[in-house]
């Protein structure tokens, strides 16, 4: 179990590894996702909707609403320019936990969600903003690691791309190719597997994340940061044994 949770988020990758890391941050997205809808009735995890937002209430001039838009938006980009920063950090040290940092970064930022709720005694409007900048820096910090950890071929905190690319591989599936076509048009049915997977995980921990919300509130989102705080450990916990080996050689 220890060497299966620590090739998760290893710096060596495989692509089982990548797979499974995958669906366990699809099911973690969907669910913060829930979340985060239950607490301040509004989705964190695609900019589509928030960019599209923020352009109807400037014409609207609803201002307030066009800040938090931005405010959204640039929290998010915030959160996927933290990753780098951190990846790019560890890779220049060739540490183990170059993906993992980001991931404990996310979990303590959840504890951080579940202990806001009293926040919202004193100021129930900005505890409103401040879950909603959280949770959409929460999704551009997983977003930004997990695509970094692929190699741009995986995203996890919105579902349109995926849906996308599920939409693109059943039309080359059902594809008809001529007896005379000389490029033939296959369908890549391991990537229709992988996306369809992960959209299934999104969906449960969506599912998963409403009823824990609706029924335990803010601390429900232990139940999402902790199994990241588990997971993201074991590569720290290498790094901290390769440096006091070291440091003991010295």
């Amino acid at each position: 179990m220890h060497l299966y949770l620590l090739s998760l988020i290893d710096r060596d990758r495989s692509e089982r590894a990548d797979r499974h890391l995958a669906f366990f941050l699809a099911f973690v997205a969907g669910g913060i996702n829930a979340g985060g809808f239950m607490a301040v009735h509004q989705y964190t995890s695609h900019m589509s909707g928030v960019v599209s937002s923020l352009a109807d209430h400037l014409v609207l001039g609803e201002w307030a609403l066009a800040f938090l838009g931005l405010a959204s938006f640039i929290a998010f980009l915030a959160g996927a320019a933290t990753s780098a920063i951190l990846i790019n950090w560890a890779r220049q040290r060739d540490l183990r936990s170059q993906y993992a940092i980001p991931l404990l970064w996310q979990a303590l930022l959840l504890a951080a969600f579940a202990g806001s709720s009293r926040f919202a005694d004193v100021n129930l409007l900005g505890h409103a903003v401040l879950v909603i900048m959280l949770l959409c820096y929460v999704m551009g910090l997983q977003n930004a690691m997990i695509t970094k950890l692929s190699g741009a071929r995986i995203r996890t905190t919105h579902v349109t791309g995926m849906v996308t690319d599920i939409g693109i591989e059943i039309g080359k599936f059902v594809y008809r190719n001529g007896a005379t076509a000389t490029k033939p048009v296959i369908a890549d049915r391991a990537k229709l597997l992988l996306l369809s997977t992960m959209v299934g995980h999104f969906f449960l921990g969506g599912i998963c994340g409403a009823v824990l919300f609706a029924s335990l509130g803010l601390a429900a989102s232990f139940a999402f940061g902790l199994p990241l705080m588990v997971v993201g450990i074991f590569p720290l916990l290498a790094d901290a044994r390769a440096w006091s080996s070291g440091q003991k050689g010295d």
